[in-house]
């Protein structure tokens, strides 16, 4: 198997795997709404990584230098869309607390990936951290296939997420589950947020 691939791929689970405020809107997202939506948003993150690896590859050091010195204000944009969404979602769940099916289904999964894309990009240390791997590793050699391996693998990590998320959403489907799935969400999320900034 390409080297380049296998590099990509555990770069991909290296940014992935460590659980965040995007995993907690994943899994929020299908365990209140649906596993169509949870996945969009999986793969709308999946896709931001893969376009950072994308390029880190084509640029490098010269990208990574560039992001840093915006890092700071994107990560307090980031927060501030992050406690935005939890102060969202915690109003949403208390203002409809008999939730219909038309209420609970608002969110498309054109949306959703979107969303969760925009929100993933906004996360510059994602650059970083994939350039110092293509530095590190020699340079940009087998690069299509480092940048195919991070996604394939941030995917994969995502679409579980989803999927956990889902199983969640099957098990609390009552009213007061549902309040209790977007109230513990929306805390996990903003408590993230607020970590994000020290």
């Amino acid at each position: 198997m390409n080297a380049a691939f296998l590099a990509g791929v555990v770069a991909g689970y290296g940014i992935a795997v460590p659980v965040g405020a995007i995993a907690v809107l994943i899994a929020g997202l299908s365990a209140r709404i649906s596993l169509r939506v949870g996945a969009a948003a999986g793969l709308g993150a999946a896709t931001a990584d893969g376009l950072y690896a994308l390029v880190a590859v084509a640029g490098g050091a010269a990208v990574a230098g560039a992001i840093a010195p915006i890092a700071e204000p994107l990560r307090w944009v980031g927060a501030v869309v992050l406690l935005g969404l939890a102060g969202w979602t915690t109003w949403g769940a208390l203002r409809h607390r008999t939730v219909t099916e038309r209420s609970e289904r608002p969110t498309t999964p054109l949306r959703a990936y979107a969303g969760i894309l925009g929100l993933t990009l906004l996360n510059p240390a994602t650059v970083i951290y994939f350039a110092a791997l293509v530095l590190g590793n020699g340079g940009a050699g087998g690069g299509v296939w480092f940048v195919v391996g991070a996604f394939l693998a941030s995917a994969s990590w995502q679409l579980l997420i989803a999927g956990g998320g889902s199983l969640i959403g099957r098990l609390l489907t009552g009213e007061r589950g549902r309040l209790i799935t977007a109230l513990v969400s929306s805390a996990v999320i903003a408590v993230l947020a607020v970590v994000m900034l020290l």
